[in-house]
Formats: structure tokens, C-alpha cells, sequence
């Protein structure tokens, strides 16, 4: 190995007794290749085991915690205990290949396609239509359907730790229900879930409560807590910098074990609501200080950005779509190949990345998401 590189492979303690055998973590990312029952199927297991020999830690997709939070198609399952043997295969394969299993617990809210919850009835905080997707306008959620929403996570949290992960992320990123309640674009409440940002703060802090609460009731192992977060929004009114921040401030007040942001590109600077003098990273890290592990990610490719940013004071560093582009990074940058690491893909390549056909044909026919080339360079 390079001996410039060793540093992304300095171990750490994640929680303060789950060991981790590097600083490189697969990031979370949509397969769409899940049964319609919501269980995995051999194809995306395959997936993920070609991708746990090197990384430290595993992300899975996100797993709806209620039938009327499945946000795609293809998404697995935590709804119900009949999904744990399915969660365990998946947990057992990537823990049998050295790396931490982390299953990401989510509710696509006001984003979810109709026909794919029940009655094809899409809820959020509010009757706001997504810019993003031109759906359907959401029905607000009652109070009691926001707790039971909220024991959803807590549910779906204790199947993950009988299934045998080593934790839990949940996901109050990129526009779902979590983020929909904290966003005064899609929250427009004047109830206890709503209002100004400390009450739009309520249900991401109470699910957080939940998943801990039942973390500390059933987990007689290490068993991690992480909370994945988008740091803006483009809409009017929306997050801001200075709105994460203050989510920042509340999350590292939690004891949670790690934060994640979700983020396309790592150096990327603020939009609104702090400066561009520094990055969006930078804001957050000098916000947390050292209060809680931060994962960076977005568009690093070769070693030498993810050694860059990892030194911007970042703990650990996810990879994508690279990871996808090159199941074996990790092992090449260990054995001194890094100049064999390849930064994309043809139409050739999905048997030997093992690339499940419905993730495949999203990569194939969504111009500017990987990059697809003629021909793979040998």
C-alpha cells in the first residue's frame, strides 16, 4: 500500500465498542430489486456481498418501517416480523464478509408513489405537493398517526437488532417524511409537530427517542444509532444552513453514534443561511465539535479525494456510485492499485460488478447519474 494512503485505514471505535476496520463505509443507495413482498431476493444479496469484502460498514437502502412508507419500487422491508429472515439474510451476508451491517429504517412520507401504498394514500405533515415529483398532494397525518408512525421506527429497530445488525440509520434525508416534518416547505402545521423550527424539530428528535428507547430495551450487543440528514433545500421557504446547523446542534445533543450527510458532491458550499468561506462540511463540523462522528460522502472517486476529505476532519467517508463503479476500491487502495481503480462503467459490465437487472436499467437509462461510457477501458 501506498503510505500515503494508510490513514484510510486507521481503525476506529464507532459507539465506543463497535470496531471498525477502516474509514471507508458503502454508502446507502436504492436498488429497486427487492421481491413485492418486500424480502430480499438472491440477486440483491449478491449485490451487497460483492461489496462488504473491504469496506468497514455497510448502509443498506432504505427499509420502510410502515407499508404506507414504501417510497420505491423494489424497496425491502422491516414493517412486520415476517421480514426478519429476510433482514437477517441480507445482515448475515455482509457481516460474513468482515464488514458492519447497518440497515437504514425510513418512511418515504409525501414522496411515495400512490400505487404503492395501501388505498394508494400518501401522507406527510402536511397537504403540500412535492417539487420534486408531481404525485399527489399528501394527506396530513393525524396526531395519532404520527406516534404510531414514530413506534413504527422503534419496531422496525427491534427487528433489525433480532436480525442481527450492528444498527440502525435513520433516514431524515433527501425530502422523506423526517426531513418533511423538520422543512417549513412541507411542514405547515400549527400543532405540536409544527410551526416554528423547534416545534418542526419534534418528530425527528421523537424518533430518534424511540429507536433509542428500544435500542437500550432489546440490544444485549453493541448496536449502533445514526441519523442521515440533507444540510438544504432548493425550494422557498426551506432548510437553510443555518436550519441544519441548529438540527446539528439538537442531533449531538443525542448521543447518537455517527451523523451522515447526504450530499452529491463533498465540497459543496452553502446555498442560503451561511456563507460560501467555507464548505457545507466545514460549517457542520465546526458546529458539531467533536461531539459526535461525522460520515462525508458525495462524488470522491479516486483514493486521493477520499484521503482529501478525509483530512477536511470528516471520521469516516461513504462511497456511492464509485462503489457500484468498483466493488473492489477498497482492496485495490490496500494492495498499492489504486491507479487500477476504475471511475466508470459500459453496458458490458453488469455480470462482473453484480448488478441486480432493475438497478442496472436505472443506471443505464438515467443520463448523468453514473458514468457510462462506449466502451470499458482494460
Amino acid at each position: 500500500m501506498n503510505a500515503n494512503y494508510q490513514p484510510l485505514f486507521n481503525p476506529m471505535t464507532l459507539g465506543g465498542n463497535v470496531q471498525l476496520r477502516n474509514r471507508i463505509v458503502m454508502a446507502p443507495m436504492t436498488n429497486f430489486s427487492s421481491n413485492e413482498d418486500g424480502t430480499v431476493t438472491d440477486a440483491e444479496v449478491d449485490y451487497y456481498v460483492r461489496r462488504s469484502g473491504g469496506v468497514a460498514m455497510v448502509i443498506t437502502a432504505c427499509t420502510y418501517v410502515t407499508r404506507n412508507g414504501k417510497g420505491f419500487p423494489g424497496e425491502f422491508g422491516a414493517d412486520r416480523d415476517e421480514m426478519i429472515p429476510s433482514l437477517a439474510r441480507l445482515a448475515s451476508a455482509i457481516k460474513d464478509r468482515g464488514a458492519k451491517a447497518v440497515l437504514q429504517i425510513f418512511h418515504g412520507g409525501g414522496e411515495c408513489p400512490p400505487d404503492l401504498v395501501p388505498d394508494g394514500d400518501v401522507v406527510s405533515a402536511s397537504a403540500v405537493l412535492s417539487e420534486q415529483h408531481d404525485r399527489a398532494v399528501p394527506r396530513p397525518l393525524a396526531d395519532a398517526e404520527i406516534e404510531s408512525i414514530i413506534r413504527d421506527f422503534g419496531e422496525a429497530t427491534r427487528r433489525a437488532i433480532e436480525a442481527g445488525y450492528d444498527g440502525v440509520e435513520i433516514h431524515g434525508a433527501n425530502g422523506y417524511l423526517i426531513q418533511q416534518f423538520f422543512s417549513p416547505h412541507s411542514n405547515r402545521r400549527d400543532d405540536r409537530w409544527g410551526g416554528d423550527l423547534e416545534r418542526r424539530l419534534a418528530f425527528p428528535l421523537a424518533v430518534v427517542d424511540e429507536v433509542k428507547r428500544v435500542a437500550a430495551e432489546h440490544a444485549n450487543r453493541p448496536f449502533l444509532i445514526g441519523y442521515r440528514f440533507s444540510p438544504e433545500e432548493q425550494e422557498t421557504p426551506g432548510i437553510t444552513m443555518d436550519d441544519t446547523l441548529r438540527l446539528v446542534d439538537a442531533l449531538a445533543e443525542q448521543q447518537l453514534d455517527y451523523l451522515h450527510v447526504s450530499l452529491m458532491e463533498f465540497w459543496s458550499k452553502p446555498r442560503r443561511g451561511a456563507d460560501d468561506s467555507k464548505t457545507r462540511i466545514q460549517w457542520i463540523r465546526e458546529r458539531i465539535a467533536g461531539r459526535v462522528p461525522l460520515i462525508g460522502v458525495g462524488s470522491i472517486h479516486t483514493a486521493q479525494e477520499a484521503l482529501e476529505a478525509l483530512q477536511s476532519g470528516v471520521e469516516l467517508i461513504a462511497l456511492g456510485r464509485e462503489i457500484i463503479v468498483e466493488p473492489d476500491w477498497v482492496e485495490k487502495v490496500w494492495n498499492g492499485q489504486e491507479a487500477d481503480i476504475r471511475t466508470t462503467l459500459s453496458a458490458e459490465d453488469q455480470h462482473r460488478l453484480v448488478v441486480p437487472d432493475p438497478l442496472w436499467q436505472a443506471i443505464m437509462h438515467t443520463p448523468g447519474w453514473f458514468p457510462v461510457v462506449a466502451a470499458q477501458s482494460r
